[in-house]
C-alpha cells in the first residue's frame, strides 16, 4: 500500500504539463545510468539494491544483536556522523514520542560534533546506567568519532575491564579493511560490515542505520518493507506513475528558472531530522562543480514567526517542498473558557490538527503569491512502512 504522495498541481504559473512531458526522455536515460552504471560515481550505487535485495540472515542478525542490548543496556551510545547518524536519528525521531527519556535502552548519538560539554554531559548521564557502544565508521580515521570513540572506548574499559568492554562495544565498519575493522578484530567486537559500495549519506538501509533503529524497539522489517514497495512504485520515466522522477524534474526545473534555494518545510515536529538527513543528501549530491541546489530546512509553525517574513518578501530564488503526516496519533482539541481574554474562543472546539492544516494551507497559498514555487509530499502516518517508502 502506498502510504507517500507528490502533489505538484500548485505549479501551473511556473511549470507547464507539457513542459514536464518533454522530461520522460530525460527521466529514462537517468534511471538507465543508474541501473546499468554508466554515470559519474557508479562505484556507490550499491544502495539501489538495498531495499529489495535484503540479506534475510544480516537482518536478522541484526534484529538478535538488537534483542540483546534491548535486555542488557539501560543506554546505547551510537558514534557516528554525517549519515552514520543522521538516517537512525531521523528514523527514531520520526517513529518515537515526543518525550521519550524514559524509553530502555535509550538511543544517544554522539559524534558528530567536537565539544567537551556534549561529551562530559552524556558521560554524566550515563554514569549510572548499563552502557553499549556502536562505533559507526567505514574507515575508523574520521575525526569526530574517533576521538569521541576514544574517550568512549577508555570509559567503557575503565567500568566494565577490557574484556567486558569488549562485548559491548559493536563496530559497524569495513567489511575488510580500515582502522577499526583492525581494532575491532584485535579486540573482538561483534562487527557489522557496511557495504563498499554504498555511500554513507545512503547507508540507512544497511547495518549502519538499521541496528540503533532496531535497539529502538522499531520494526526494521516493516521499515525495509515499505522501502522496497516504493521503489517498484518509482520505476519507468511515465512521470504520472513515477512521483520520484516528478520531484525531480520540478527540482532540475525551477533550478533552470533560476530558484538556487530549496526549503523543505514541515508542520509536524517529528519531521525535523528527516529535514536534516535530506539536507544532507541533497547537499552532499548536488554540490558539485561550483553548481546545485542549496538545501535548508525550516520548523512550521515555529519557523513562521521568523522565516516567515523572507518567505513572504525575500529574495526570490526559492522553491518550497512542503513535507506533511495526514494523521496523527492523537488528537486535542482546544478548550473553551467563559472568559476569553486571549480572543481565542473562536478556535474552542477545533483539534491542534484542524489548526495545523489550516496553518498549512493558508502558508502555501502566502508563499504561491508571492512568487515562490511549492510542491507538497504527504506522508500517511508515522509507520515504519511510511518510513521506508
Amino acid at each position: 500500500m502506498k502510504k507517500i504522495s507528490y502533489e505538484h498541481r500548485y505549479l501551473e504559473q511556473w511549470i507547464t504539463s507539457s513542459e514536464m512531458e518533454s522530461y520522460s526522455p530525460s527521466v529514462g536515460s537517468a534511471e538507465r545510468a543508474l541501473t546499468e552504471k554508466t554515470g559519474l560515481g557508479s562505484d556507490f550505487l550499491g544502495w539501489l539494491r538495498l531495499p529489495e535485495h535484503v540479506d534475510t540472515a544480516q537482518v536478522d542478525r541484526i534484529a538478535e544483536k538488537a534483542h540483546e542490548v534491548r535486555s542488557e543496556a539501560d543506554v546505547l551510545v551510537s558514534i557516528g556522523i554525517g549519515g552514520s547518524y543522521l538516517g537512525s536519528r531521523a528514523a527514531i525521531e520520526f517513529l518515537g514520542k515526543s518525550f521519550d527519556d524514559q524509553r530502555s535502552p535509550r538511543v544517544i548519538f554522539a559524534g558528530h560534533q567536537v565539544n567537551s560539554d556534549y561529551l562530559t554531559d552524556l558521560l554524566e548521564l550515563i554514569e549510572d546506567k548499563n552502557v553499549a557502544v556502536n562505533v559507526i565508521s567505514k574507515s575508523g580515521t574520521t575525526t569526530e568519532p574517533g576521538i569521541t570513540f576514544r574517550v568512549l572506548r577508555q570509559w567503557m574499559e575503565k567500568r566494565y575491564g577490557r574484556e567486558g568492554a569488549a562485548k559491548r562495544i559493536i563496530a559497524t565498519t569495513d567489511p575488510a579493511k580500515g582502522a577499526l575493522r583492525e581494532l575491532a578484530t584485535e579486540e573482538g567486537y561483534a562487527t557489522f560490515d557496511i557495504p563498499p559500495d554504498v555511500g554513507g549519506r545512503f547507508s540507512v538501509l544497511t547495518p549502519v542505520g538499521l541496528l540503533p533503529i532496531a535497539v529502538a524497539g522499531i520494526d526494521i522489517r516493516a521499515l525495509l518493507r515499505g522501502a522496497a514497495e516504493i521503489v517498484e512504485a518509482c520505476r519507468g520515466e511515465a512521470l504520472e506513475k513515477n512521483m520520484a522522477a516528478r520531484y525531480a524534474v520540478v527540482r532540475n526545473i525551477l533550478f533552470r528558472r533560476g530558484k538556487m534555494i530549496e526549503m523543505l518545510a514541515t508542520f509536524n515536529p517529528s519531521l525535523h531530522y528527516i529535514v536534516e538527513w535530506w539536507k544532507q543528501l541533497a547537499g552532499e549530491s548536488e554540490g558539485k562543480n561550483l553548481t546545485g541546489i542549496f538545501p535548508v530546512g525550516a520548523d512550521y509553525t515555529t519557523d513562521l514567526h521568523s522565516l516567515g517574513q523572507w518567505m513572504q518578501e525575500g529574495t526570490r530564488n526559492i522553491f518550497e517542498t512542503f513535507i506533511i503526516v495526514n494523521k496523527t496519533r492523537s488528537s486535542v482539541a482546544v478548550p473553551r473558557f467563559e472568559k476569553d481574554g486571549d480572543g481565542l474562543n473562536y478556535l474552542a472546539g477545533k483539534s491542534f490538527e484542524e489548526i495545523n492544516e489550516n496553518a498549512y494551507k493558508g502558508t502555501l497559498l502566502a508563499h504561491l503569491d508571492g512568487d515562490v514555487p511549492a510542491s507538497t509530499i504527504t506522508i500517511e502516518d508515522r509507520t515504519p512502512e511510511a518510513l521506508g517508502q
